[in-house]
């Protein structure tokens, strides 16, 4: 037992001589506490921090600020906060703006008269509200042949190549309408011509021809617009097989009636007719010769364009992948839905019937 240590925790904490000093000093003044502890009284004098004290003048300067001369607020000396107090200025007075000045007065007829104007407007709104209303959906009033408004007869057809034909068929469709033009071009120079053959050169001769010329004019420039370019155009519009068969059959004629007219045939200024016109003598018949030779080689031109139309307009007809069956079809589906067909059709075959039982 002589040999156990009684502190396992090593040196006895009371041998610090720091604390048997502070015990010390508590032993030989027990009445001096915590109030009187002075940290810095070991500390010798010429390392102790000093003060500066302030003089009794300094303590009232208004540039030092301490206990005895806190800051003030207000000029009375007040320690309130400051408040601002509002200002009342005058604003400056109205004045209209320089568009107002010089905008000018409108007078009572001027109101008169732009309320009447109104109110047309307004009736003319309710006149177009009300034929809209009347007319089927989607109705396109016929603007061809653009005639004037005091003839009473109305257009018949609906032609517009920009809204009806797809945009790479447009051109060709415009060549077929400018051949057209061309064709009653040539017709109204053919007629022009005859009338000088008969008035210059006084041939009473061709007093037949002159009439079957107009016949030409009369008869040709409307049937060729219905019978070749119309199905041209409705056959390009909706891609009918059908429509270009009646186009290539009807415009093939076309082609060998311009070549007739154009060499001698009865009622044309021919190529041959020209020749013979010239080589009948004078400067008159001469000049009417040569204009009857223009006019037989104008025919010749127009032949010409006509098959190479032809033939372009059948490449495209090929490459749509359009058939003659394709036509065939068409043809009986346009047959079948067409009313008055169906009932030429049924009357038809009623006849036929009638007349097998008759025999």
């Amino acid at each position: 037992m002589s040999g156990f240590d009684d502190n396992p925790f090593g040196d006895n904490p009371f041998q610090d001589p720091s604390i048997q000093q502070a015990t010390k000093n508590s032993a030989n003044n027990p009445a001096r506490g915590l109030e009187d502890y002075n940290p810095f009284e070991d500390t010798p004098q010429n390392q102790r921090p000093t003060t500066v004290p302030i003089s009794p003048t300094d303590a009232f300067d208004p540039m030092v600020r301490g206990a005895a001369n806190p800051p003030q607020y207000g000029s009375t000396g007040n320690p309130s906060p400051a408040v601002m107090s509002p200002t009342q200025e005058i604003p400056p007075p109205y004045a209209k703006p320089m568009s107002q000045q010089n905008a000018p007065q409108i007078s009572t007829e001027e109101l008169q008269r732009r309320q009447e104007e109104l109110e047309r407007k307004a009736r003319e709104l309710e006149r177009r509200e009300e034929e809209l209303r009347n007319t089927p959906f989607n109705a396109r009033k016929n603007n061809w042949p653009p005639l004037p408004q005091i003839i009473p007869i109305q257009p018949c057809f609906y032609q517009d190549i920009n809204v009806d034909i797809p945009v790479e068929f447009q051109r060709i469709v415009r060549y077929l309408y400018y051949i057209w033009i061309l064709h009653t071009a040539v017709l109204i120079a053919n007629v022009l011509v005859f009338v000088l053959r008969l008035t210059i050169l006084s041939f009473t001769d061709y007093f037949g021809s002159f009439f079957t010329a107009i016949i030409y004019l009369v008869v040709f420039t409307p049937t060729s617009y219905v019978c070749w370019f119309r199905p041209a155009y409705k056959a390009f519009r909706s891609d009918s097989s059908f429509n270009f068969m009646v186009f290539f059959f009807i415009f093939f004629f076309q082609f060998i009636t311009s070549l007739a007219l154009s060499t001698k045939l009865y009622g044309a200024c021919g190529i041959y007719d020209g020749i013979v016109v010239i080589n009948s003598g004078g400067a008159a018949s001469v000049v009417i010769g040569i204009l009857v030779l223009i006019v037989g080689i104008a025919f010749v031109l127009i032949a010409a364009l006509d098959l190479y139309l032809l033939v372009k307009v059948h490449r495209i007809y090929r490459s749509t992948g359009a058939s003659f069956a394709k036509a065939q079809q068409e043809f009986a589906t346009g047959v079948m839905r067409n009313e008055h067909h169906r009932f030429i059709a049924g009357e038809f075959v009623t006849l036929l019937v009638y007349y097998s039982c008759i025999v």
